[in-house]
């Protein structure tokens, strides 16, 4: 009598690929998060023609291009970060996935001469966001950052208390104001400094007063999660480089709607020039005199030279290159735009704002466009309504919300996933002990 062949039934069959195919889905879930890798960008030459940097392929979906200096070595013995979780589904909308141009159906061509990376238009009052380059992208914010310390400065701070300089303050790397020790200068002067000069001694100061440049970038952090920039990462209160710094064209362009809404924070940022304190002698210097005080300008060029500019933040470090976050008014209709890892060719930062700004006029002027996003707590229309929530509000003193980690959302899909191919590969078996 011949035997029968081994080989599983049609049914079983079909359940074993189920199983294995769940298997690989779990496993995949599971996975922890792998930077992709990035390759450097080179050096700049005159020489060389132009051309808008390609992100199609997602090179920096994890992590910015690796750092070109020391400048974030972590300290002895503290841990190098690895890369943030990427949020899956992608936040504010299924096209704030993709890497490279985000544009409606249908739209005009791009401005010509944009630089920058990764950029991103949007509506400052519905959240809505009109185009935009590699939005979830991480990159280096620079001094762009320092809108998320003056969020956290300007709910927590008396703006009329006054505070006396420091030698400290005074020598901090990168650009300053002209803070001097034993100058006198109230949190208001302070948070004119940071917006429109970028002084990193301001910075300085306004985060001694919440406790110290740790605790600053804690807050920050904590804020930046409860307006669910997750791709945002505080190292340093100033935007100086430091270990795992990074953003992203839809963060920055939540954190700015968010500062935007702050009356104090969109005069200040508005302000053209003011006088700033000057500082006594110092009696350790021989014949040093007193210091007068001085007059400080907006170093935004968009503030002077566009149309309706409501104010702006540059930013620059030679790893983050050029950053900047602006906003204009037109016909009542308010528009936001962020330029991240942007070059000052073949035109300026600003003078690329300015483009992508009439650009974002020109598609929102048409009724028949629609949004390719949203912002964080917005209400727009996509391809349905849609609602893009933001984490819960901060409770006390900008205490973090509750969140369940990307850790515990594997540690689940691998137990549930588990017990799913546990339950096929037995129904399998027995469909197969049938068939023999």
């Amino acid at each position: 009598m011949r035997s029968r062949s081994c080989a599983p039934a049609h049914g079983s069959r079909a359940a074993l690929t189920v199983a294995a195919v769940l298997a690989m889905t779990v496993l995949a879930a599971a996975a922890p998060v792998v930077a992709d890798p990035a390759e450097p960008t080179p050096p700049t030459s005159t020489s060389t023609p132009f051309s808008t940097p390609n992100t199609d392929t997602c090179p920096q979906k994890n992590l910015p291009r690796p750092p070109i200096d020391a400048s974030e070595v972590p300290a002895p013995g503290e841990p190098t970060p690895g890369p943030l979780p990427v949020p899956v589904p992608a936040i504010g909308g299924e096209r704030m996935s993709e890497c490279g141009v985000v544009v409606p159906d249908d739209a005009p061509e791009l401005p010509a001469d944009i630089s920058a990376t990764a950029w991103l238009v949007s509506d400052l009052d519905t959240g809505a966001v009109l185009a935009a380059k590699d939005p979830h992208g991480r990159y280096r914010p620079a001094s762009t950052i320092k809108v998320l310390l003056a969020i956290v400065a300007l709910r927590t701070l008396d703006m009329d208390r006054v505070v006396v300089g420091t030698q400290e303050a005074a020598d901090v790397e990168g650009s300053r104001v002209g803070i001097g020790p034993g100058g006198r200068y109230t949190n208001r002067q302070l948070m004119q400094a940071l917006v429109m000069v970028s002084g990193n001694d301001a910075a300085h100061m306004i985060a001694a007063q919440l406790g110290g440049d740790e605790a600053a970038v804690a807050k920050m952090n904590e804020v930046a999660k409860s307006l669910s920039a997750l791709d945002t990462r505080v190292a340093t209160p100033s935007g100086l480089d430091g270990p795992g710094m990074s953003t992203s064209a839809y963060d920055l362009s939540a954190l700015w709607r968010e500062a935007m809404s702050i009356p104090l924070f969109a005069e200040l940022i508005a302000t053209e020039q003011i006088e700033f304190p000057g500082y006594p002698a110092d009696p350790r210097i021989p014949d040093d005199t007193d210091h007068p005080g001085f007059p400080i300008a907006n170093d935004n060029h968009l503030l002077f030279d566009y149309e309706g500019a409501l104010g702006g933040k540059t930013g620059f470090t030679d790893d983050a290159r050029q950053t900047f976050v602006a906003a204009a008014e037109r016909d009542g209709h308010r528009l936001a735009v962020t330029l991240l890892q942007a070059d000052v060719r073949p035109i300026r930062p600003w003078e690329q704002a300015a483009r992508l700004l009439d650009y974002g006029f020109a598609l929102s002027e048409d009724a028949e466009v629609a949004a390719v996003g949203a912002l964080p707590g917005a209400e727009v229309f996509l391809d349905e309504p849609t609602v893009v929530p933001a984490a819960p509000p901060l409770e006390g003193d900008l205490a973090a919300p509750h969140t369940v980690s990307h850790a515990d959302t594997r540690a689940l899909l691998v137990i549930v996933g588990s017990v799913a191919v546990v339950v096929l590969l037995l129904g399998a078996f027995r469909v197969n002990r049938r068939h023999r």
